[in-house]
């Protein structure tokens, strides 16, 4: 079977490691090109990967007629556009979250991908974690009966530099970082979000309210078949990378990622009485390997990628409405 070529937009530090993971550890695949504005990591990146090629632009990249699928990792107010750029060249797409910033530019992106015929997955890794692949086969097969109650927990443990929120490069808390609780919100429960009740805060970091965007914030969710649900998101928990997540159904419970059990738990930045990892590349380390595997695996034989845009869609729209209810302090519908 002949590889896979493919080329990564963006050489960030998810760029690098969709580029490495690539490179090393998908042997169907055969890393051709990076591309990045920025012209010296992106030299830099190429040289490490020991690959040829290194572009200063998205055009040069997508010229490659040997490229066939593009993996895009650039700043969230870009995907939309990268999207349609890699579609009307015929490739293949793999693109981060979030689709986009706004459920225009995302119907933009989905259009474009339709005309040309090409296949568009979406970078939520955490499907293919194998702590959350077995709690939703489990579900699958009734396990804990009818899911009743969703509650997940998100939290970073480092908080970003304000250079990060002026940049306006990447969206609000609700798209960077509680999408992935949203689609885990959909696929998990198997069921839509129809309505969003969301409370934040700013209060240990009033200056980030400036650039429009949140600290820490609740959403309180309603389902279309009764259910409700429950997310925490929190950019400063300094005590390492946090993410746990429950599903509650009508005969029993499947917890993903819970501490170890003990009468009493402390985190606290110097040291706890738990070990946790200390950013996402490393507790989802396995889960982009396998995210990447089975895309290239899709694309070789023509098939329909397991997490598509209409999901990539489904949770933008639940991150909307879930802003709305921020911005007008009042439950908003999905959709």
């Amino acid at each position: 079977m002949s590889k896979l070529g493919v080329g990564v937009l963006g050489v960030g530090a998810m760029g690098r490691r969709h580029a490495e993971n690539i490179r090393r550890l998908v042997p169907q695949a055969r890393l051709i090109a990076v591309a990045d504005v920025a012209v010296e990591p992106t030299r830099r990146a190429a040289e490490d990967l020991e690959i040829e090629h290194a572009f200063a632009s998205r055009e040069e990249m997508l010229e490659r007629k040997d490229i066939d699928a593009v993996v895009i990792a650039t700043p969230d107010k870009f995907h939309a556009q990268d999207i349609q750029a890699a579609a009307a060249a015929g490739k293949q797409i793999l693109c981060e979250k979030p689709l986009a910033l706004n459920l225009a530019d995302a119907h933009a992106a989905l259009a474009a991908v339709a005309k040309s015929g090409v296949h568009l997955q979406v970078g939520f890794m955490r499907r293919y974690d194998p702590g959350y692949a077995s709690a939703m086969k489990r579900i699958e097969a009734g396990e804990i009966g009818d899911p009743v109650i969703f509650k997940s927990i998100g939290r970073d443990k480092d908080a970003p530099p304000i250079s990060s929120y002026a940049s306006r490069l990447n969206g609000m808390l609700f798209y960077n970082n509680t999408i992935h609780d949203f689609d885990l919100a959909r696929w998990l429960m198997r069921d839509e979000v129809q309505e969003v009740q969301a409370y934040t805060t700013v209060a240990i970091r009033p200056e980030v309210a400036a650039f429009g965007d949140i600290v820490a914030g609740v959403v309180n969710l309603k389902y279309g078949r009764g259910a409700i649900g429950n997310i925490e998101s929190y950019v400063q928990a300094v005590y390492g990378y946090d993410v746990r997540t429950e599903v509650v159904g009508s005969k029993g419970s499947i917890l993903v990622g819970s501490l170890q059990q003990t009468p009493v738990t402390f985190l606290a930045s110097g040291g706890g009485t738990q070990i946790l990892a200390g950013h996402f590349l490393d507790r989802f380390e396995d889960a982009y390997v396998a995210e990447v595997q089975d895309f290239v695996n899709s694309m070789l034989q023509d098939r329909a990628p397991r997490v598509t845009g209409s999901d990539g869609l489904r949770a933008l729209e639940i991150a909307v409405a879930a802003e709305q209810s921020y911005i007008q302090s009042t439950a908003c519908r999905v959709g």
